[in-house]
């Protein structure tokens, strides 16, 4: 009669990382004999996201156990999220947020936190995916606090630098523009398959308009981050979605050229 319980994915994931341990250890015995002391600070290891954060999300993933999806998280995978808020924070420079870092780093691991299920093992690196997915969610809130900041400028600021005539020049061309806007994405709508050549960029087509569709003020966003979203919806190469955004850059040209022609003619 076998006694051995079969072991979750969380008490296996331990069991896994205990043995390698052990087998690292041996190793470096093996190869070195006893260790000799070093002089001045031991290193630390820089990596904070590594492939045992990876085998630890997908235990998470697997694991019906509450108090055991706990344990994990807390051990082996807040940490490694919590060092990588951190860096894309200070890296892109998101600091429209309201109150202190920490606050904002715990915000975005409890998003990445509802997305974590959807990481499954083989799909390229977990690390890649959820820095894009932290991305993506400071990108669009860090815009939001930033307009909300600008709407609560004080009146009095704002107004001593207004200059009405160039205002009212420039809130002409953007209702002239918007206007345009709709009607260049029904535009791409009903006629992508004429306007893309390769079926394969299709998705990547209809993923930009989407975005775009979505999007007001879309100019406040940088390439990075409209590139940043498109991978995420159809997971392509950068230079396909280069291929694809310059053909609807020319498509949008022509025909605001040809748009602004009919307006003058009227």
């Amino acid at each position: 009669m076998n006694n051995h319980r079969v072991k979750s994915p969380v008490q296996q994931f331990y069991i896994d990382l205990s043995i390698k341990k052990l087998e690292a250890e041996k190793a470096l015995l093996e190869d070195k004999g006893p260790a000799k002391p070093k002089r001045g600070r031991p290193r630390k290891n820089k990596l904070y996201f590594t492939l045992d954060t990876e085998n630890a999300i997908i235990a998470y993933n697997s694991e019906e156990n509450s108090e055991l999806r706990n344990k994990v998280f807390n051990e082996f995978i807040y940490h490694p999220l919590f060092k990588m808020t951190q860096s894309l924070i200070h890296r892109y420079k998101f600091y429209h947020f309201d109150g202190r870092t920490t606050d904002v780093q715990n915000e975005v691991i409890a998003f990445i936190l509802e997305k974590l299920p959807k990481y499954t093992q083989g799909k390229g690196r977990a690390f890649s995916y959820f820095s894009i997915v932290a991305k993506n969610y400071l990108i669009q809130n860090n815009y939001k606090h930033y307009n909300r900041k600008k709407s609560k400028a004080p009146v009095l600021s704002i107004d001593t630098q207004r200059d009405v005539l160039n205002e009212e020049i420039r809130n002409g061309q953007k209702s002239e523009i918007q206007d345009f806007y709709h009607q260049w994405i029904d535009h791409c709508d009903r006629n992508m398959e004429k306007i893309i050549r390769y079926k394969r960029d299709i998705p990547i087509a209809y993923a930009i308009i989407e975005i775009f569709r979505n999007c007001e003020n879309i100019e406040t966003y940088n390439k990075k981050a409209l590139y940043i979203m498109v991978r995420e919806m159809v997971d392509v190469k950068t230079q396909y979605i280069t291929r694809v955004v310059n053909i609807l850059k020319k498509e949008y040209l022509r025909l605001y050229e040809i748009y602004r022609e009919k307006r003058t003619n009227k």
